[in-house]
C-alpha cells in the first residue's frame, strides 16, 4: 500500500512542478532559472511544516507521511529531503555532517551532471 500512495503522490507531485515552474519561468523570463529557485524554496517550506506536523503530533497516520512527505513532495523536490535532513544535522549540533552534506551533495552532484554530459556526448 504504501508504494501505491508513494506512487500517486510522486505523480502529482511531478505534475505540480512542472506546472508551477513553467508559470513562474514565463512570468520571470529565461536568464535565471526563477523557475526551479521557486520549486524548491517552496517545497522545503512545505517539508518543514508537513515533517515537523507528522513528527510531533499524534494521530497522524503513517500512509498521510507517505503520500505526502515521500510521494507529494519527492515528486515535487528532492531538494526538499535534502534540505530537511541538512536542516535536522544542525538541529542535532552535528555541524561537521551538515557541511558534509552540503557540500558533498552539491560537489558529487555537479560531477554526476558533467560526468552524464560528457558520456551523452561522447555516444
Amino acid at each position: 500500500m504504501r508504494w501505491l500512495l508513494v506512487f500517486l503522490g510522486g505523480g502529482l507531485g511531478s505534475l505540480l512542478r512542472f506546472e508551477l515552474s513553467g508559470f513562474v519561468q514565463a512570468r520571470m523570463g529565461f536568464a535565471f532559472p526563477w523557475g526551479t529557485l521557486s520549486v524548491n524554496a517552496l517545497g522545503c517550506l512545505a517539508i518543514g511544516l508537513l515533517a515537523t506536523w507528522f513528527d510531533e503530533r499524534s494521530g497522524t497516520s503513517i500512509e498521510a507521511r507517505h503520500l505526502l512527505v515521500a510521494g507529494l513532495l519527492g515528486g515535487f523536490t528532492t531538494f526538499s529531503a535534502f534540505g530537511l535532513e541538512t536542516f535536522r544535522l544542525l538541529e542535532e549540533a552535528r555541524y561537521a555532517a551538515a557541511l558534509g552534506n552540503a557540500a558533498g551533495s552539491l560537489v558529487v552532484c555537479l560531477a554526476a551532471v558533467a560526468i552524464g554530459i560528457a558520456i551523452g556526448r561522447s555516444t
